[in-house]
């Protein structure tokens, strides 16, 4: 054996012993994870956080509490922007939102909200179309430090250009301007957009099914797990979801080779968007 192939070995045996900690004293589970991305971002961290070894790193984590929201930081992503794939959120603004239209109240969830961009993406989106009032938002995360920053609704002046760009493209109804203030190099979204949320710390892969919903979003979330993970995660939001009610995934996710594919229809099949089957 190669001495390259013997410390890619040990690597892996100590993120494997590094994950099971994570678990077993926090009960964060990244075990089911894809590995090649969780390779990536604890060597990101391990490099960043100045540790010699994944070993030392897990010793750190067992010993100090203020090493788990470091780890989080780099386990979980957090890269996100408004009205994200603008064409998304225009097929939930004129295909979707008909549907929704004729519930009395609607429940949506926003699962891997992260910092709050698809959140506020949506709730703006079902103000614009005069569905607010009757709405309640589920935004969940495993890393309670990106919630945090969720509620607080801040983000940096520089992001607002393209964010503007997207909502526009999105069939934006008003300015976004209309939305926040800016002051400091930063724009602050307004707090009745988060009137109507509940904010929660929720895991796809070890907590249950969260409620009865009538559109749930997860995007760009499932890409990160195994296909064990992913199956658990389809489970939870078929289980989550009302009769015909509608998942919209990311542009690289997709239901078609999972267990519950025979559960939902293709809505609107480019834009990854489908619908709870009636049965």
């Amino acid at each position: 054996m190669t001495d390259d192939l013997a410390h890619e070995r040990t690597e892996d045996i100590e993120i494997r012993l590094l994950l099971d900690a994570l678990y077993y004293r926090y009960h964060y589970d990244f075990r089911d994870y894809a590995m090649a991305s969780i390779k990536r971002r604890l060597r990101q961290g391990r490099q960043q956080l100045g540790f010699a070894s994944f070993s030392a790193m897990q010793d750190a984590l067992m010993r100090d509490p203020d090493m788990l929201p470091r780890l989080l930081g780099f386990l979980t992503v957090q890269v996100s922007e408004m009205f994200r794939d603008p064409s998304y959120f225009r097929a939930i603004r004129e295909k979707v939102v008909p549907h929704l239209r004729t519930y009395p109240s609607l429940k949506v969830w926003i699962a891997g909200c992260s910092a709050g961009e698809e959140l506020y993406s949506m709730v703006i989106l079902f103000r614009e179309e005069g569905l607010e009032e009757r709405t309640l938002f589920y935004a969940t995360d495993i890393n309670q430090e990106a919630l945090r920053a969720a509620d607080t609704g801040i983000f940096s002046l520089d992001r607002i250009p393209l964010f503007t760009e997207n909502h526009r493209k999105s069939g934006g109804r008003h300015s976004l301007s209309e939305y926040y203030h800016a002051a400091y190099g930063r724009a602050s979204f307004d707090k009745s957009l988060r009137r109507k949320v509940v904010f929660s710390d929720h895991s796809l892969v070890t907590d249950a099914v969260f409620g009865e919903m009538h559109l749930i979003s997860c995007r760009n979330v499932l890409i990160y797990f195994n296909r064990s993970a992913q199956d658990r995660a389809l489970g939870l939001f078929e289980g989550s979801l009302v009769r015909k009610g509608f998942l919209g995934l990311g542009a690289k996710e997709s239901l078609r080779f999972s267990s519950q594919a025979g559960s939902f229809v293709d809505f609107v099949r480019e834009e990854k968007i489908y619908q709870r089957s009636a049965q």
